[in-house]
Order: C-alpha cells, then structure tokens, then sequence
C-alpha cells in the first residue's frame, strides 16, 4: 500500500508525479507527498526488473545477459556473440519518460552496435581482441545510454562462436601456420648451423696461418743464427757454400721421399760442393 508518508530504501528512488506529469525525484530516507494531488511512478509494467515493489527505482550498479546474435565478420565469417551489460541509472526521470521498454532498448542497442562493430573487423582480429571490441562498443553506444539516463559501466562479450565450416577453414589455417613455422626454424637453424661452421674454419684458417707464419719467423731467426755462427768460425763464402748444401741435402730427402723415383746421392762431402760449385758456376 503506498502510503503518503514512507520510507525510500537505500540505493533506490521514485518517482512523483503530480497530474501525470513527474515533479521531482525522492532518493532514499523517509519522504512525503501531498495527499491527491501527487502519485508515486510504478514502473513495474514497462520494466522486469530494476525496481522494488513497483515504485522504487534501483540506483546500484545492474547487470543484463544479452542472447546470442549472429553477426558476420569483414571477411565473410560467421560469428555469434553474445555479452554482459553492467550499467546503472544516474536519471530516473530520463530512464522512465525518455524509452520504452528501458532494458530491452539497451539490449537492442548494444547488440546491435556489437555486430557492427564485428562487421567492420576480420575474424582473426576478433578472437584477439575481446577487450578493445568491448571498448569500441561502450564508447558508441554512450551519447545513447546518456540520452536514457542511464550509465554503461562495461559491456563483456562472453563468447565468440563460429559454425562448423569457419572452425575447419581456421584449423586448416592453423595447421598451415604451424608447419610454415616448423620449417622457418628448421631453415634458421641450418643457416645458423653453416655460420658456425664457417666461423670456426675461419679460425681456423687464421689460427694455422698464424702457426706457420711464426714458424716460418723461426726458422729464418734460426737459419739466421746457424749462418752468423757458421760465418764467424768458416768465413762468409765457406759458411755460404755449405748452406747451400745443406738445402740441396734438403732437397734430395725430399725427393727420395717418393718411391716412384730413383736418385743418386753423392757420397762425400767434396763431391757435394763441387756439384755446388757446378751449379753456381752456371
């Protein structure tokens, strides 16, 4: 029973209407009204819920679940979606003379801006995206929300589900993704496999060529010591001609090495000069 002195429960308010026509808002605490002349706005037939016994108006925060709605994707997908609405009314005045039918209107309107806002992206970006898709949807059902005196807090898709051909055309897709991948790595690891490699005969190179040029520097340090010795007890042309000797000594090892070949070594030390003495003469 409404009586002309009550109680408005906290977190609701009602309506005063005086001749039909809304006077003023009455938020939560102990309020009147003129007795005749002013009546309490029910809201109970246009609205399922959001009220209290009919004429107190929820102000806390609410929350719709919308059904699904089939949309199409840019790229000719098919999709159904449906969401959660968090919202809450900041303008009882509004919410109740400015829309019909306040909660099936919010519904309508953001599925219907939902499958616009799916429409104008590819399916792929979509299944990523949940988060900005929610944001994109708020932000365009706002200037709406405000003109009903209502707020929207969050708007939450659910889920995103796809028929039967869509989900074997993105396994395909994936299942190609996943082999493209394998073999890219498989070709990265060969390459970096033949790097490597190259690196390290490199190194080696340089680490053998570095060996024989120190080598090379020590034996001629060597050889150059042997003739200064050799020079200071022979004299200079003596110390030369047995040099030259010695590397036809050298030679002649050399060329015995391989059996294939038969090779006459002189026997004395004289008749080894002297065929040096031949050659240089020459």
């Amino acid at each position: 029973m409404d009586f002309f002195i009550s109680i408005v429960p906290q977190a609701h308010c009602r309506i005063i209407e005086r001749f039909g026509k809304p006077v003023r808002v009455q938020e939560s605490g102990l309020r009147f009204r003129i007795p005749f002349l002013e009546q309490v706005k029910n809201v109970a037939d246009a609205w399922p819920s959001s009220n209290r016994d009919g004429v107190f108006i929820e102000k806390a925060e609410q929350i719709l679940d919308t059904t699904p709605r089939e949309c199409f994707t840019r790229d000719n997908a098919k999709v159904s979606a449906d969401c959660i609405i968090r919202w809450r009314i900041v303008d009882p005045i509004k919410a109740v003379y400015e829309v019909d039918r306040l909660h099936k209107s919010l519904i309508e309107s953001v599925l219907n801006e939902m499958r616009a806002v799916i429409g104008s992206s590819d399916l792929d970006y979509i299944l990523g995206s949940r988060a900005t898709l929610s944001e994109k949807i708020v932000a365009n059902v706002a200037a709406t929300a405000q003109r009903w005196g209502i707020q929207i807090i969050s708007i939450e898709i659910k889920e995103l589900r796809t028929d039967q051909v869509t989900q074997d055309a993105m396994l395909q897709q994936l299942n190609a993704e996943r082999q493209s991948r394998a073999i890219s790595l498989e070709a990265r690891g060969k390459a970096e496999a033949t790097l490597r490699d190259a690196e390290a005969e490199k190194e080696a190179s340089i680490l053998k060529a570095e060996g024989k040029s120190r080598a090379l520097a020590i034996l001629a340090e060597a050889e150059k010591s042997y003739l200064e010795a050799l020079s200071a007890s022979v004299g200079k042309e003596e110390a030369a001609r047995i040099l030259m000797a010695q590397k036809m000594l050298d030679a002649y090892a050399v060329i015995a090495s391989k059996p294939g070949d038969k090779v006459y070594i002189p026997t004395g030390m004289n008749t080894l000069l002297s065929l040096n003495d031949q050659q240089s003469g020459k």
